[in-house]
């Protein structure tokens, strides 16, 4: 499995954990709990010295069991609440008949409830399948290696309940050498979803068939001004970074189109990378001239860190930006593999919403692939 952790439903995403009131299963004690109120009430009357009227607590059972039971289960719950009015030991329906005609009352309305809930969660979870493995599909997870280099990406979308937004980033080996993209489309969440698979498209073909990193630029920026002539009122463009590394991962190229640089991450200390930025992707600049781009010698244990806007401009509640560099070069210690995931954390301390979707990715150069691999 790849090294990508990507969004479902929560804060943490990963995948995101949606909560019960999000669509997903109850908790226990919500399962348990008219059971408990069942055994609560009868043991009350059983200890009490005198005669309770609290048989109308046995109305709320079939409710409660129509939050985490299906129609049976609940027509069951509630069968037994109306016996349980009905056992004379228990005295809990000595006022008369208004309390089992009550109980009887909600325990039909809950079984129709649970019915309708049972039929809406099954089409559901329908639709977020559907919906997971169409978006998983636009960005798969990463593999931990591609050729000689160590992959290790992080997405968490700003909309909840999606999987992508306005965010991409993918690493190909291709005849060219390994290349590997980092981009942010104009918008975010479902909206920019087709942006991203037409970007991500362009950049997977490009990569086996244009020679020169800088061609690849153009061939992204071509595609955003095909698909905004296509629509009469769409202007759409992206910043990117792409990086093409040698063969033997001793060297990395970088091309900038209105997108952070890369953060290198050399014997402890954090630098960032001046690259020559390029106008943003979708402008149609591409005919003027091709980007310019800056080669860098890689050594044995650097680690190349890319991320999006939404960690470079993340504030906290002050307005203050967070201090990404500083705060990296303290992270930086330990596994390369849940450096990502640390930084992200420190980055929820830092600025406690998050409004705009956040990606990262470390690309660490490697020794040569395994004999399996190369062959």
């Amino acid at each position: 499995m790849g090294k990508v952790r990507v969004p479902w439903f929560g804060r943490d995403r990963e995948p995101v954990r949606r909560g019960w009131l999000r669509g997903a299963p109850p908790p226990v004690w919500v399962r348990v709990l008219p059971w408990a109120l069942a055994a609560g009430t009868c043991v009350a009357t059983l200890v009490s010295p005198h005669a309770l009227d609290i048989g109308f607590l046995l109305g709320a059972i079939p409710p409660l069991a129509g939050l985490s039971y299906g129609p049976l289960a609940t027509a069951l719950l509630g069968a037994a609440s109306i016996g349980l009015l009905t056992v004379p030991a228990f005295h809990l329906n000595d006022p008369g008949q208004t309390d089992l005609l009550t109980v009887l009352f909600v325990a039909v309305l809950s079984v129709f409830v649970s019915f309708v809930r049972s039929r809406r969660d099954a089409q559901l979870d329908l639709e977020r399948t559907v919906a997971e493995a169409a978006q998983r599909a636009v960005v798969p997870p990463l593999p931990e290696r591609v050729g000689p280099v160590g992959c290790v990406g992080l997405y968490r979308a700003a909309q909840r309940g999606t999987l992508v937004g306005g965010d991409f980033f993918d690493v190909r080996a291709g005849p060219y050498g390994v290349r590997a993209v980092m981009g942010d489309v104009q918008g975010h969440g479902l909206s920019a979803v087709s942006t991203v698979a037409s970007l991500l498209g362009a950049f997977r073909e490009a990569v086996l068939d244009l020679p020169e990193l800088e061609a690849v630029a153009a061939r992204l920026d071509r595609r955003l001004v095909v698909d905004s002539a296509r629509s009469e009122h769409a202007e759409l463009f992206a910043t990117a970074v792409l990086l093409e590394f040698s063969a033997d991962a001793g060297a990395v190229r970088m091309v900038a189109c209105g997108h952070p640089s890369p953060v290198l991450l050399r014997d402890g200390r954090v630098t960032e990378i001046d690259v020559e930025a390029w106008t943003p992707l979708g402008l149609g600049l591409s005919d003027v001239g091709p980007p310019s781009g800056a080669t860098l010698r890689l050594r044995p244990g650097d680690r190349l860190f890319l991320a999006s806007d939404g960690v470079w401009e993340a504030r906290d509640t002050d307005g203050s930006f967070y201090p990404f560099v500083d705060r990296l070069a303290r992270l930086a210690d330990g596994d390369p593999a849940s450096m990502a995931e640390r930084v992200w954390a420190d980055l929820l301390g830092h600025a406690p919403e998050i409004r705009d979707d956040v990606t990262m990715l470390v690309l660490t150069p490697l020794a040569q692939p395994p004999a399996q691999q190369a062959s």
